[in-house]
């Protein structure tokens, strides 16, 4: 009886094993050409040359940030948010009157932080003052009220100017340009490659792009402590933005 039994399971363990690669090659055969092509199966890499391209784009502003605020330092820290709140408000208030819609105007810098005494002994830092700090970021579509902005806020209490920037409403039209003037760097690269090897340039096989981001100028700088209204109006030049665009094709060749 035991006999039988192990002839049974050697004449039955073989045709399992068969059964079994049977299947996997049922299921390596049952795939589409692009299925194989894509993982790989039987299709010969093409031959082929991977080039870079870069356009670039320089296009003027159409919109602006102003970063501007109020710094104020006190012994007590009631004291100095009291008075940047003061003048916070008196700033907000100059900024309207020049048309300016309160949903262009943004708080963007809320601070209340102590100021510590110099210790060179080694002991305990001692609390000395308080600074108070209420910086807004106003939008402006118009470029020509990037001055006014500055000018009527020194007067209202404004002690700080952190910056001006430009940009664009929208950059679909530029960067596009720079697109179109990447893929054809690209192309030109290729051609000079192909030519040189005395090979003929074929279809494109693969395409990444990476387009860089827009570059916010800065002509103006931090400003701090002013007294007063400057004597003469506040100069800004907008210039131009630099658009650049970046792509990477690899084109098939053959002899």
């Amino acid at each position: 009886m035991e006999r039988s039994r192990r002839n049974l399971l050697r004449t039955w363990m073989p045709v399992g094993a068969g059964a079994v690669l049977g299947l996997g090659g049922l299921i390596a055969s049952s795939r589409t050409p692009e299925a194989r092509a894509q993982a790989g199966i039987g299709v010969p890499i093409p031959p082929g040359i991977t080039v870079s391209g870069t356009g670039e784009v320089r296009v003027a502003p159409d919109e602006a940030s102003v970063r501007l605020g109020v710094s104020r330092q006190r012994p007590r820290a009631r004291d100095a948010q009291l008075e940047a709140n003061t003048a916070a408000q008196a700033i907000h208030a100059a900024i309207g009157k020049l048309g300016i819609a309160p949903r262009d105007i943004q708080t963007s810098e809320l601070n209340l932080n102590p100021v510590y005494a110099q210790n060179n002994t080694g002991g305990e830092p001692k609390i000395v003052a308080y600074q108070a700090s209420n910086v807004v970021t106003v939008r402006l579509a118009k470029l020509d009220q990037v001055g006014p902005v500055i000018d009527v806020a020194l007067p209202a209490g404004a002690n700080r100017v952190d910056g001006v920037s430009f940009g664009l409403k929208s950059d679909t039209g530029p960067r596009s340009e720079a697109l179109t003037r990447a893929v054809a760097d690209a192309r030109r690269k290729a051609e000079t490659i192909s030519k040189a090897l005395g090979v003929l340039l074929g279809a494109v096989l693969d395409v990444q792009e990476s387009s860089g981001g827009i570059p916010q100028p800065v002509p103006m700088y931090a400003m701090r402590a002013m007294g007063g209204a400057a004597e003469a109006a506040t100069p800004v030049a907008p210039g131009e933005l630099n658009l650049t665009a970046g792509v990477t094709i690899r084109f098939q060749v053959t002899n």
